[in-house]
């Protein structure tokens, strides 16, 4: 009796096994044709139709979320595993697209969100080292917005989201624009119905990714502020802008360190100099905004000129590019640079580095020299 008890036990277990795998595999089988019809579009015929919007760096995570919330897709996670098994998640865009809810193959969705270029769009390019002023200009001729829009939403909107705003103060003592230094200059595609407080959150939110965690944590190792480096930074970029970045930006250190006998940076490119050909910001850009140079604000005029304040200006000059950021912050400077307090350069481009005020003169009777030739 007690073997044949036994037999019956073992016999109920594996009729339990049985059942149990024969689950699992109607399981997997399901889940499979789910799978398959879901990527092949095979889940239902097409239903209502909807809009959903994928904000400007969104990922195929958020994106997913999006479509899945429409009822567009039934299974987030399958969209982002086949977008990624598929390497196509550069390819997909953001903006507003106009959707069904069912009836799409993985394939054709994956084709609709990459077709932004249907949208109407505009490409524009901003060079590192335009001001705050030229690129509201820019995006006012290409139709987006005015240039008192941009810089009104520029400088007074909230952009509390990006952690950089934090450092920026509301308040800044002769300061000419907030803005200035954090518009980061590069391609950007703008759709042209956005709002003005998307095109400028299209720069600032760039800017953010680009000053990094280690960047803020060498801004406190070295007691600067973020708006100091920046200052210094778009001086880098309008007197260098090349492989000299580090050496000018090490010049510009030496003459701000305490006890340096060089304190002001007497640089033309924001100076009581009047003159066009300089690409001077108080002449060219400070000066035409109030109406002439004599009608900018005296404290405004002695904040921004070089020659006058001591130490970095109120502000940045222009918005420059990392290369100059990072320079700014932690110049690689050649040895025989080190120590100097001096540049100047000829027309080809050369520059010359000197310690003292006499080396700095023979320099420049140098540079006259070669620059006569050149011009012969």
């Amino acid at each position: 009796m007690a073997e044949k008890h036994q037999k019956k036990k073992k016999g109920s277990a594996l009729k339990i096994l049985l059942a149990m795998l024969l689950l699992l595999v109607l399981t997997v089988g399901a889940a499979g044709v789910f799978a398959y019809n879901e990527i092949n579009g095979n889940g239902g015929k097409p239903g209502a139709e909807v809009t959903v919007s994928i904000p400007q760096g969104s990922g195929v995570a958020a994106i997913a979320k999006e479509l899945k919330e429409a009822g567009v897709i039934r299974s987030a996670y399958l969209f982002r595993w086949y977008v990624g098994h598929k390497g196509a998640a550069g390819k997909l865009q953001y903006g507003d697209f106009t959707l069904q809810t069912g009836g799409y193959s993985y394939d054709g969705l994956i084709a609709e969100l990459s077709a932004y270029a249907k949208a109407d769009s505009v490409r524009l390019t901003f060079p590192e080292g335009t001001t705050a002023i030229a690129i509201a200009r820019k995006m006012e001729e290409a139709g987006l917005c005015t240039a008192e829009e941009f810089l009104e939403e520029a400088n007074t909107g909230d952009f509390s989201e990006y952690t950089f705003w934090q450092y920026v103060p509301d308040d800044a003592p002769n300061r000419f624009m907030k803005c200035e230094g954090y518009l980061f200059p590069d391609t950007y595609e703008f759709l042209t119905d956005d709002t003005v407080h998307h095109y400028v959150a299209t720069f600032y939110a760039h800017f953010d990714k680009q000053f990094t965690d280690e960047m803020y944590r060498e801004l406190e190792k070295q007691e600067l502020t973020l708006p100091e480096v920046i200052t210094l930074a778009s001086f880098v970029q309008e007197e260098a802008g090349n492989d000299q970045d580090s050496n000018v930006a090490q010049v510009f250190r030496n003459r701000l360190d305490e006890g340096s006998p060089y304190p002001k940076l007497q640089s033309n490119t924001s100076s009581y100099v009047q003159s066009d050909e300089d690409n001077n910001y108080l002449w060219n850009w400070v000066a035409p905004y109030y109406g002439g140079w004599e009608e900018i604000p005296e404290n405004i005029r002695n904040a921004y000129d070089t020659y006058t304040c001591t130490g970095l200006p109120a502000g940045p000059i222009s918005n420059p590019g990392l290369a100059a950021i990072q320079a700014a912050l932690a110049p690689q400077c050649d040895e025989e640079v080190r120590d100097c307090y001096f540049f100047v350069t000829d027309l080809s481009g050369h520059y010359y580095y000197a310690k003292t005020y006499a080396e700095h003169q023979a320099n420049c009777r140098k540079v006259a020299e070669v620059n006569q030739s050149l011009k012969k």
